[in-house]
């Protein structure tokens, strides 16, 4: 016998039962990925212009501006990136 079938019947479980709730496990992790993210052409276009963005500024950063490159990192990083992920 194995361990997995010495386990069944020690809980009182045959070994039907234990494949029945085996697939209603699979069966919750299915409507799980049903709820999961989608990403569209707009989450590209967002991610897309959040790392141009902070591409941008720590390019201006390198330059020594210090008003417009912490701008561009911040809108970056706080706006494009997250709306990129949540949208």
């Amino acid at each position: 016998m194995t361990r997995k079938s010495n386990l069944n019947e020690r809980s009182g479980r045959s070994a039907r039962a234990a494949r029945r709730a085996g697939t209603a496990g699979r069966t919750a992790r299915a409507e799980k990925s049903e709820t999961a993210l989608h990403f569209t052409a707009v989450n590209g276009i967002l991610a897309g212009a959040g790392v141009v963005t902070v591409s941008l500024g720590y390019y201006l950063l390198g330059q020594g501006s210090i008003t417009a490159a912490p701008l561009l990192l911040v809108l970056g990083y706080v706006v494009l990136l997250p709306l990129a992920i949540i949208r």
